[in-house]
């Protein structure tokens, strides 16, 4: 079985909806499964018990063996400024070891994310997150102009990964979100698995 880690943070479940999609598309694939994880929350002065209460979730905790079980990695953040997340990218900074002894070179890739704008940093989001990824030897899969939903959609969805933009109205995904991170979901499982086989 070819296993695949899709690692996220979410703070109210945007991003976490786009995991669950994405590792549906993993799971449209033979021989594939995926591997859903999240990430510890930083404590800090402005954490209130509000927020810890939003981060529930029935996913494990991402661990480091989970980096080396996996053949594919599927991350993904809400945005923050135009960046990744605090907690992903401090989760990140621990993996120093796996990057020392080479644990995901030659490993596929992808990024997704979540913002509640048009024009709130989706892009730089994702960018962000593939910076690590590719310090880490990873091969990063985008999404391709081949999916007909990318020429036409208004919703979430780029050419670097998949993604959701919650315009204030419904925390729901829109079918064309979930149908691109599906797509990325199915793409990055083929590619491990033609990798892993």
């Amino acid at each position: 079985m070819t296993k695949i880690l899709v690692l996220y943070y979410s703070l109210h479940g945007n991003t976490r909806q786009l995991a669950r999609h994405i590792s549906r598309g993993i799971e449209q694939v033979d021989g594939c499964e995926a591997v859903l994880r999240t990430v510890a929350e930083i404590a800090t002065i402005t954490t209130t018990t509000q927020t810890v209460t939003a981060l529930n979730t029935t996913d494990p905790i991402v661990s480091h063996h989970d980096l080396k079980q996996c053949a594919a990695i599927a991350m993904g953040s809400p945005v923050r400024f135009g960046n990744m997340a605090a907690p992903l990218k401090h989760f990140l900074d621990t993996t120093s070891g796996e990057w020392l002894s080479g644990t995901l070179i030659g490993k596929p890739a992808c990024v997704f994310t979540s913002s509640s704008s048009l024009h709130g940093g989706q892009e730089t989001t994702l960018q962000s997150m593939m910076l690590p990824l590719l310090h880490h030897g990873m091969l990063i899969v985008g999404i391709p102009y081949s999916e007909p939903l990318l020429h036409t959609t208004s919703y979430g969805g780029t050419p670097y990964g998949a993604s959701h933009i919650n315009h204030g109205i419904s925390k729901q995904l829109h079918p064309d979100e979930i149908a691109l991170a599906q797509a990325i979901g199915r793409r990055l499982a083929t590619i491990a698995s033609k990798l892993n086989g």
